[in-house]
């Protein structure tokens, strides 16, 4: 399948917006598929949103290589494939980049588009290409695309420069638009859900990219990728074991496409619901809340009562239950922020505290002690809050030993009560950790108890 692999230099060039136009703009005559390299559920959301098919999360930390590969070929069913970077090409958490861009570029044989934030710079672009170029000849830099340019003479300037000193095409330079300027917070930028219009907004990233943009030059860039061993995977069971309830909207939306995938092929149907609008839970045998943004909503998710003490009553009652940062902040007695507090669901026994500074960033390594349905393994995860959790109960089982990261205090993480587990760790289904199956498993023998 043809696949271009979109880096930068650095983080905040502008790789997600670029990624987000060119993703729409291909799929006005394409079939796209999209690919997130990291830890990351925001820039999947644009993705998605743009291409109109599910974003893949390809993490070196969570999955051994081969386990990537299979992921990639199996989801890479359309025209063309786009797959993104995080942060730099040569970035990772391993010094000798064993985890890095470039890597998964070198894995996948995908030809490198770089995005250039072109601001400040003129000449000085040439020593800043050529020395990505000879750090590891092994990467195919394939083509530039110039950002935040700018104007007409900035652009010829940039041009000159790499057309003098490197063999580098460059197949884009886009300009300075407000219309490209998504915001950013805490936690990255915005999910396409709280931009309004987030249709318009894609079509507009769409109008400015692709003008901006060479896309016969991308595809031909793309259409060099040698081919892959392709994988199968199976898309859902063969029958329903379980329902399983799945809070999405713009409070949570923290979710892998493959793990919702994969707890499909275990048998559970997926059943969402709102925590913002929805009354009641719907007709459910399991609970999942991901992460996702509680705190901008909490006063929206206050006022809906009716519900909160719908699942209070309903895990209390022993509703299997998973939750994961954002989830457990809900499910706390209270959420604090800026001042304000706003009651919660109140299953797990302490109240959520938004911070100034992370209280947990980074990946985890996790020993699972048993708990409900985590079996006693290793567990690689990862993490990303700005939340603490204070006045927890004297005596809180846990679910897990955290070897490596914060979690909950600092030594465990998964608040285990009743049917429950509640953690700030994220975790990601793969063969080492098949999450997914053992909540469903654990749905269905408490179903049927």
């Amino acid at each position: 399948m043809p696949r271009f692999f979109i880096s930068a230099a650095h983080k905040s060039s502008g790789k997600t917006v670029v990624s987000t136009g060119l993703a729409a703009a291909l799929s006005q005559s394409q079939d796209v598929r999209t690919f997130k390299k990291g830890p990351d559920y925001i820039d999947p959301m644009w993705l998605s949103a743009a291409s109109g098919s599910p974003c893949y999360n390809l993490d070196f930390n969570t999955m051994p290589e081969a386990e990537l590969l299979a992921l990639y070929t199996s989801r890479a069913r359309g025209d063309i494939a786009l797959i993104e970077a995080n942060k730099g090409l040569y970035d990772g958490v391993s010094l000798d980049g064993a985890d890095s861009n470039a890597a998964l570029a070198k894995l996948l044989k995908a030809p490198v588009v770089l995005v250039i934030d072109a601001v400040g710079t003129t000449r000085g672009i040439a020593p800043l290409l050529v020395g990505y170029q000879a750090f590891d000849p092994e990467v195919n830099i394939a083509g530039v695309i110039l950002n935040k340019v700018g104007g007409p003479r900035h652009e010829s300037k940039l041009r000159a420069a790499v057309e003098a000193y490197t063999d580098m095409p460059v197949i884009g330079a886009i300009g300075k638009h407000a219309a490209l300027e998504i915001g950013e917070r805490h936690l990255g930028l915005t999910t396409p859900g709280e931009t309004g219009e987030f249709k318009a907004t894609i079509a507009k990233i769409a109008e400015i990219v692709g003008g901006s943009v060479d896309l016969s030059a991308l595809r031909s860039i793309a259409a060099s990728a040698p081919a892959l061993p392709m994988a199968t995977y199976a898309a859902s069971a063969t029958s329903t074991k379980v329902k399983i309830g799945i809070a999405r909207d713009t409070a949570f939306g923290f979710y892998y496409a493959d793990d919702l995938e994969a707890l499909k092929a275990a048998g559970a149907e997926l059943v969402f619901f709102n925590t913002l609008s929805d009354a009641r839970l719907p007709e459910i045998d399991g609970l999942f809340i991901g992460g996702g943004f509680p705190e901008t909503q909490m006063a929206k998710l206050a006022a809906n009562a009716s519900l909160r003490a719908d699942i209070k009553a309903k895990i209390e009652a022993g509703l299997p239950t998973y939750a994961e940062c954002g989830g457990l902040m809900y499910l706390c007695e209270s959420l604090s922020w800026h001042g304000e507090t706003h009651q919660m669901v109140g299953a797990v026994k302490g109240d959520a505290i938004m911070n100034a500074r992370p209280q947990g960033r980074g990946y985890t390594r996790m020993k699972a002690l048993g708990g409900i349905w985590e079996s006693g393994t290793e567990v690689l995860a990862h993490e990303f809050h700005y939340a603490r959790v204070d006045n927890l109960r004297e005596g809180t089982n846990f679910a897990y030993e955290v070897l490596r990261g914060h979690g909950i205090d600092g030594k465990n993480d998964g608040v285990l009560a009743y049917n429950m587990l509640a953690g700030f760790c994220h975790l990601r289904n793969s063969e080492a950790t098949p999450w997914a199956a053992r909540f469903v498993d654990f749905v269905q023998r408490k179903r049927l108890q």
